[in-house]
């Protein structure tokens, strides 16, 4: 008993610190103390950690191979070129603008992940609002919802899905089936949302003449990156049809796009090492650990068991109880965490993708929207934050609750209903 309530007492004050950050601690920091006392306490053995962290290099790789992407696609330009092609096409219209930039955030968070979506399309759009002197609160809210609210159409548009993947098994037959519709609902009625809740500030047009040049300083360069991308993308897709490990192809193609940039001689290392967040890994190992312990501890079990007696026998209570647990649970404690407590609390009661498989998606369905509650639930929106504050905007916590409690309870009932009616 008194070590049930050390390891909770641990597995809290982490998610505690990372929440709050006392003193500005890193949550990086939080998550590595937090693991450091699990195995203190002997609730996570040194053979066990190792094990764990061992089975989750196709998580590490996903991760270093798509910063790399990003950060390379950026240097390139290519972000810049999409929103000044986004002004260019709405043809001075401030609402078909908003429509443009929810189109190539969707089609960047398919395919690249809902993090170069929100903290590298975020500062280019605002380079571009600003300059067409335009409301720039609509656009930037976009990016940030759209990041979230498109993460669900692949696997490989948000890091949390191959997380639950790899801890719980599927492909992209099935993922496609539960989530291609959920995901498509969801960003038309965000994109009308907006329009609507946003119609004022959209009266507001702007002159062709205002735009800013997008010509590349070299385009030899840009189009070869677009092409390297398109094949990435490709890639990706097949990938996680066939089960190969998507870590693969995000460090393949990392590795052509830098061969290409020093080609080109474009390739800017220092650069490079600012945009990867080495971080990154050390708060996703210590929470790997900090769930193992509760996971050791019989806590998670208990958790799924809660979960399955909640649901009865009804399955589509189940869908919406798992939905909203995990999208409440991901603006409590983060997605990340979330989604690893979800997957070691379905796998403590058998869940496979040949069993309640239902529930897999629906955990998937709710860590990925949930975020677009409150301004804690995924470190993108974290990051999003902070760049909007050098920027000089600040966007409170109220503001953004505000938006996100007016769409995200619709999007996940209607979404919790469509994924039971596939199960």
């Amino acid at each position: 008993m008194a070590r049930t309530l050390l390891g909770a007492s641990i597995f809290g004050a982490t998610l505690l610190a990372i929440m709050v950050r006392p003193y500005r601690i890193p949550e990086a920091a939080a998550a590595a103390v937090g693991a450091l006392a699990m195995m203190a306490a002997g609730i996570v053995a040194p053979a066990d950690a190792v094990g764990v962290l061992a089975g989750q290099l196709n998580v590490y790789g996903f991760f270093l191979g798509l910063m790399t992407i990003s950060a390379i696609a950026d240097q390139a330009g290519v972000f810049t070129a999409l929103a000044g092609g986004a002004g260019r096409w709405a043809g001075g219209s401030s609402r078909r603008l908003l429509v443009g930039t929810f189109a190539i955030g969707t089609v960047i968070t398919a395919f690249l992940s809902n993090d170069a979506t929100a903290l590298i399309l975020t500062p280019a759009v605002f380079a571009l609002v600003t300059r067409l002197r335009l409301p720039v609160l609509p656009y930037m809210f976009a990016c940030t919802f759209i990041a979230d609210t498109a993460s669900f159409l692949l696997p490989v548009s948000n890091p949390i899905n191959i997380l639950i993947q790899d801890g719980l098994g599927g492909g992209l037959l099935p993922f496609l089936r539960y989530l291609l519709l959920p995901a498509l609902l969801c960003i038309g009625l965000n994109l009308g949302a907006f329009l609507y809740l946003f119609r004022a500030d959209l009266r507001q047009g702007y002159l062709l003449a205002d735009l800013p040049s997008t010509e590349p300083s070299h385009r030899p360069y840009l189009r070869a990156t677009l092409a390297v991308l398109g094949i990435i993308a490709v890639a990706f897709v097949l990938a996680t049809s066939l089960g190969v490990p998507v870590a693969w192809v995000a460090l393949g193609g990392a590795a052509g796009l830098l061969v290409l940039s020093a080609v080109h001689r474009r390739l800017g290392w220092g650069r490079l090492r600012r945009e990867i967040s080495w971080s990154l890994f050390v708060f996703i190992s210590g929470m790997f650990l900090v769930v193992r312990g509760v996971e050791n501890l019989g806590l998670t079990r208990s958790f799924g068991t809660a979960l399955v007696d909640l649901a009865g026998r009804s399955p589509l209570r189940a869908s919406l109880l798992t939905a909203g647990g995990s999208a409440l649970g991901a603006n409590l404690i983060n997605n990340v965490p979330m989604a690893l407590v979800m997957v070691s609390a379905l796998r403590s009661i058998g869940t496979t993708p040949s069993s309640h498989q239902g529930l897999i998606y629906a955990a998937m369905f709710g860590c990925d929207l949930g975020p677009n509650l409150t301004t804690v639930g995924s470190l993108a929106t974290m990051l999003w934050l902070l760049i909007l504050r050098r920027k000089g905007l600040e966007v409170s916590s109220v503001q953004y609750f505000k938006l996100g409690i007016a769409l995200v309870p619709v999007m996940l009932l209607l979404g919790g209903v469509l994924i039971w009616l596939r199960s």
